[in-house]
């Protein structure tokens, strides 16, 4: 099958990339190469789509677009004949303030949005069914995860009080008798509550999908990913994940800071296995009309602190810094159960935190 990653030449579409086509398939790889993902590069000689000329595009053998997913035309040219589509490229991270608010929005969902037309319209003019999508979200959309007071039961708490946070208390209390709350699993049918502005263009991402199935009578998923990591991962940038912030301050002998007690609950999910389950969801469409979504992640939960000791002791680094420090737009503990993915698509993680953290340090 004919298959268009967008955001191939990233993080994620590597292993994407080299996943799908060692099971077979015929895959497009469309990537902007943009600067706060992938560093700056110098200007290159020769043709857009000769991927051996651009740092960081994909190997020989891979059609490549050098494109911005924006693009309307190039997106149109991509898309056409495809079976399927696997939407990756996004601008992630938490992010550095407001001041990108509108960047988000436009690489976001107005680059979702180009790429849906896209993909309906040149169906329409050959006839055809519409591509199967495969969506890029993110357990961000949950904001805070499941949470239970030993009062009132299952409770969807607040976003924390600065007060709360200035004094340390980190824990989301609960808003009917502010006890502090037990933490759990979330599934895929707890409600969108996104708390940053990337989780909100990734909740909005998921409604727009939607729209354009049930108009097209299409087949989309959409895999809310936890926190991704693993060889490759963008470094040296605020857009960066926290593994990979760790990896930079460890590899420069410094010891990694940790923000508030360190005690915040994720799932940290490598690359291989993210890959394993695109490849799953392009091969296992599920309901026509609507968009079916699953957790992807390992099922194992750790902490933040246990993730910056692990990292300084396989660097021989300092012992890691608790500051204290917060941001008002971080949520304290999402960890989610992915049990629907491994019903309905036979996925579930190989690869453990303790393995996959020395292959990233390596």
């Amino acid at each position: 099958m004919r298959i268009l990653v967008t955001g191939g030449a990233g993080f994620i579409g590597t292993a994407t990339t080299r996943v799908l086509a060692s099971a077979g398939h015929d895959v497009v790889v469309l990537d902007s190469l943009r600067e706060d993902v992938h560093g700056p590069r110098e200007p290159v000689s020769g043709p857009a789509d000769a991927p051996g000329d651009l740092p960081g595009a994909p190997p020989e053998g891979i059609p490549f677009v050098h494109a911005d997913v924006r693009d309307a035309e190039e997106v149109r040219r991509a898309v056409a004949g495809c079976g399927a589509v696997v939407h990756l490229a996004a601008k992630v991270g938490l992010g550095v303030g407001i001041g990108d608010i509108d960047d988000y929005v436009s690489s976001n969902d107005y680059g979702t949005a180009v790429l849906l037309r896209a993909a309906a319209d040149t169906a329409a003019e050959r006839s055809a069914a519409p591509p199967h999508l495969v969506y890029a979200s993110s357990m961000t959309v949950y904001g805070e995860g499941s949470y239970t007071c030993a009062e009132h039961g299952a409770t969807r708490p607040r976003p924390r009080a600065e007060p709360d946070l200035e004094a340390g208390i980190f824990d989301p209390r609960c808003p009917s008798c502010g006890h502090v709350l037990r933490p759990g699993l979330v599934d895929e049918g707890a409600p969108f509550d996104p708390r940053n502005v990337y989780a909100a263009t990734k909740a909005h991402g998921e409604r727009l999908l939607g729209a354009w199935a049930r108009a097209t009578r299409s087949t989309a998923t959409a895999l809310r990913f936890h926190n991704v990591y693993g060889p490759g991962m963008p470094r040296d940038t605020p857009y960066a994940g926290v593994a990979s912030i760790f990896r930079s301050e460890a590899e420069h002998g410094r010891p990694p800071k940790v923000f508030e007690d360190g005690g915040q609950r994720r799932d940290l999910v490598h690359t291989d296995d993210v890959a394993r389950a695109v490849l799953a969801s392009v091969e296992q469409p599920q309901e026509v009309g609507e968009v079916t979504p699953f957790n992807v992640g390992s099922g194992t939960v750790t902490t933040i602190g246990r993730v910056a000791h692990r990292i300084s002791t396989l660097l021989d680094a300092p012992t890691p810094v608790v500051t204290g420090q917060w941001r008002a737009g971080d949520v304290r503990h999402v960890t989610a159960s992915s049990d629907r993915a491994r019903r309905a698509l036979g996925w579930s993680a190989r690869v453990g935190l303790d393995e996959g953290l020395a292959q990233l340090v390596r």
